[in-house]
């Protein structure tokens, strides 16, 4: 039998200051802060909500998770 390991799922972490709050333009996206990156989902989600929280009382701030496994392998 074969041993099958998952393959690696890769999350990236990241927010800023955006001109609408309904979007996800940055204005300036140079100065976007890059939490990290994160081997599953739920390391990035527990991140995401540290610096979500830290900033909830400016609705001009957006922090995401960015999914690179689907912009790696988009067809896996």
């Amino acid at each position: 039998m074969e041993e099958t390991t998952p393959k690696q799922k890769l999350h990236l972490v990241m927010g800023g200051r955006v001109t609408d709050p309904r979007t996800m333009e940055f204005q300036d996206p140079e100065s976007v802060h890059v939490v990290g990156v994160y081997s599953n989902y739920d390391a990035a989600e527990e991140a995401w909500r540290g610096q979500a929280q830290r900033t909830v009382d400016d609705a001009e701030m957006k922090y995401v998770i960015v999914h690179l496994h689907k912009l790696l392998t988009p067809d896996e």
